[in-house]
């Protein structure tokens, strides 16, 4: 029996030194040691998915890591948020996140916390809201399209990338401002909406610069004007909502990065660090700038600081201009 008891005992010890041995490996691992899927809330061709797919890129080069771009649109991002949330907190889960994001939570019973079910990384960027036409329609200026309005009220459908999405809040805020009624057309993505005002599907949309302008350059797209309270520096000769008529409409959209909650901090700090050493980069900025976007960068206090103020907002927002969800 005491000789089976010292085996036992030597076995026992053996296996904690394993054991222990195996977790202090994991501990002086280098992070990542494999692929980090970003997720993306909406389809390929909207700003989100622009933006992602460039950060992604650039953290490729410097995590010496794959970084898989997974596009999960729906919902208005929701399907992704609640995926993303999920996931184990590992720090190989990303998630893209934009004034949607906060939109959801100012105005919808989600399926996660947005303040507890997720930790800030890094913001990206932020850039005005613009309201776009097909060039081959009957509007040249933003009063053109009032005028219509007014003149067929519940008839003029415009786009947006989904229900409480940012394009949403910009064009019930706008009919608010104009004093007009046209009938919001919901679709996944900025993407699948941009496409359709291109092919005449539909007639206006609501969205950001930065995903229009390159159509905007080509001609596909004319845009009437800027809801910011100066003139974008890339389109001068396109006037702000404000010097159209329309005084006091000011909405834009932000991007930036999270992860679900709970992931080790080491991670976390690594991750900010890259995301903010690519915002700061010359050629970012450059790319940006050129894309009537500005670079942010924030602490994750300051991030979660934002975010507690942008649900404030929205939902107040949400009041004035009466947006409701079915």
């Amino acid at each position: 029996m005491k000789q089976h008891s010292r085996l036992c005992g030597r076995f026992f010890f053996v296996c904690a030194g394993i054991v222990a041995g195996v977790f202090a490996a994991a501990a002086h691992a280098e992070y990542p040691e494999r692929p980090i899927r970003l997720i993306i809330p909406f389809p390929p061709g909207g700003s989100n998915d622009v933006l992602g797919r460039y950060v992604g890129i650039k953290l490729v080069d410097r995590l010496k890591e794959q970084v898989v771009v997974d596009n999960r649109g729906g919902a208005n991002g929701i399907i992704a948020a609640e995926m993303a949330a999920n996931s184990a907190p590992d720090g190989y889960t990303l998630l893209m996140v934009s004034t949607s994001w906060v939109m959801n939570g100012a105005v919808r019973k989600l399926p996660y916390d947005l303040e507890k079910s997720f930790d800030p990384i890094a913001m990206i960027g932020t850039s005005p809201n613009a309201i776009v036409v097909n060039p081959k329609g009957p509007y040249k200026t933003l009063k053109d399209l009032v005028a219509d309005a007014k003149a067929r009220p519940s008839i003029i459908n415009y786009a947006s990338t989904g229900v409480v999405s940012f394009n949403h809040f910009g064009g019930e805020l706008f009919k608010k401002a104009a004093g007009i009624d046209m009938v919001h057309t919901p679709y996944k993505g900025g993407g699948p909406a941009m496409t359709d005002v291109i092919a005449g599907n539909i007639p206006v949309m609501f969205t950001s610069i930065l995903q229009v302008l390159p159509h905007v350059r080509s001609g596909l797209i004319r845009m009437l004007a800027v809801g910011a309270d100066k003139r974008s520096p890339v389109l001068p000769d396109v006037p702000t909502v404000g010097e159209s008529g329309y005084p006091g409409y000011e909405v834009a959209v932000w991007w930036g990065m999270v992860v679900p909650a709970g992931v080790p901090a080491r991670a976390q700090e690594k991750l900010r660090t890259l995301i903010n050493a690519i915002v700061n980069e010359p050629d970012t900025k450059k790319r940006l700038l050129a894309d009537a976007a500005e670079p942010v960068t924030m602490t994750a206090a300051q991030m979660r600081k934002m975010v507690q103020a942008e649900l404030r907002k929205w939902g107040e927002t949400a009041k004035v201009a009466g947006i409701k969800v079915e």
